[in-house]
């Protein structure tokens, strides 16, 4: 399986080198909700969501402007919008271009009125638009961070929840997102737990292990009640691939002694919005020449 490995680790790593230099992989702007004085980002698309209810031909030159024109690796959709909380309503207050907010200039109002105003028309009143396009939640960072896609959406340990009605705010809350308890495994930081992952594996007994070669990137997913529910194989992921790569029993043999390995784990509680969620952890080992795993995470 090794050489069979080896070709197939280099394809991965080709394909994420390529996805890495596309630009909606790059790490994106937020948007800004000004809330109680403070001017704080927020990690969802209000505006963008209004666009997707129109129907135009070109989403690059909505109504006329041409807001994809300042599109950039870090900003993709040519824009940030700032919004407030006043009352119990949401409004949108300003477009500005990307950056705009940190440039250490003030921000371009008239600009920003004229794209409001061209989008909007007699809806914008008072400087603002009542956002009664928008329901859902969206929070507020109101703590440490706690996970990041790479590109855009965050999670962090805690945050403040808004939870809206065509504009109007139904409810504020302040929702924890890590449920710290000293009998689990510590997992604040994603980063270490492939380490804690290898440990359990490097302790485990391997009994068919000069048989069977586990040498192989595996994908294990921690549940919502913090156990490992279940472990496959990041390349190997349908039947088809299973059964032209691997020997049946070698295949059952490494899943279900890494799902043995694992079982024990007991990890703190991850949540999205107050509820607990599951978490994927990729991690690699490799079974060197003198018989020892290796950790080969990167």
């Amino acid at each position: 399986m090794k050489e069979i490995q080896s070709i197939a680790k280099v394809i991965f790593i080709v394909t994420i080198l390529f996805i890495s230099k596309n630009s909606i992989a790059s790490p994106q702007l937020p948007d800004y909700v000004i809330y109680k004085g403070d001017t704080i980002p927020v990690y969802n698309l209000i505006l963008e969501q209004y666009f997707k209810t129109v129907s135009k031909p070109d989403q690059g030159s909505l109504f006329g402007l041409k807001f994809r024109d300042g599109a950039s690796f870090n900003c993709w959709r040519g824009y940030q919008a700032i919004y407030s909380i006043e009352n119990d309503s949401l409004f949108l207050n300003e477009i500005i271009t990307c950056g705009e907010l940190y440039n250490n200039k003030p921000l371009n109002q008239e600009d920003s009125k004229n794209r409001i105003q061209d989008i909007f028309g007699d809806s914008y009143k008072n400087n603002k638009v009542f956002v009664d396009w928008y329901s859902g939640k969206f929070s507020l960072p109101n703590g440490n961070l706690l996970r990041w896609d790479g590109v855009f959406h965050k999670i962090f340990e805690k945050e403040i929840l808004i939870q809206v009605g065509n504009g109007t705010i139904n409810r504020i809350s302040y929702i924890n997102n890590y449920e710290d308890n000293p009998t689990r495994v510590n997992r604040r930081y994603q980063d270490t737990i492939s380490n804690v992952l290898f440990k359990e594996l490097e302790k485990f007994k391997w009994k068919k292990i000069d048989k069977f070669d586990p040498s192989e990137i595996y994908l294990v997913t921690i549940g919502e009640n913090g156990k490992v529910s279940n472990v496959s194989m990041v390349e190997y992921q349908v039947r088809d691939s299973i059964k032209k790569y691997w020997d049946r029993n070698e295949y059952k043999y490494c899943i279900r002694s890494v799902r043995k390995a694992l079982k024990d784990l007991n990890f703190d509680i991850i949540k999205k919005d107050g509820e607990p969620i599951e978490e994927k952890v990729i991690f690699e080992i490799w079974l060197g020449e003198d018989g020892k795993l290796k950790n080969w995470t990167y």
